[in-house]
């Protein structure tokens, strides 16, 4: 099997060394996610709300390059910098994840870099054409 590596261009990327998510076989894994544009810039303010829909629209592009779609998702790991956060991130995910209800743990860490309040990662596994 070839490992398909996708990249979505940030800094991070390519100094850390690592793909932003990797495809092999059926399976999807996307890389910790954080609400970075393609020059490393914060987007969604101070929001934790708005950097949790940035992270997840991001989070389906790099899905939907791999062949893969948010309905494929079976686990997802959210990472919080304020617990105080964790209502309104729950609210963003579960508009993109309420139907489909994928495995999830959110976890409140010390701190993420440079004013980012959340990073999520996804796992998926893209079904075959005659799976339910």
């Amino acid at each position: 099997m070839q490992r398909q590596r996708i990249s979505t261009g940030t800094p991070w990327e390519a100094l850390a060394g690592y793909s932003r998510a990797v495809r092999l076989g059926q399976q999807v894994w996307v890389s910790g996610t954080t609400a970075s544009d393609e020059q490393g810039n914060l987007q969604g303010g101070n929001d934790a709300y708005a950097q949790t829909r940035y992270v997840l629209d991001k989070i389906d592009r790099a899905l939907h390059e791999a062949g893969a779609s948010v309905e494929d998702v079976m686990r997802t790991r959210i990472y919080v910098a304020r617990l105080d956060d964790w209502r309104d991130v729950a609210r963003a995910h579960g508009e993109v994840f309420g139907s489909i209800r994928p495995a999830n743990t959110l976890i409140q860490v010390a701190g993420l870099v440079d004013g980012r309040l959340v990073e999520i990662e996804a796992d998926a596994v893209i079904a075959p054409d005659d799976a339910l």
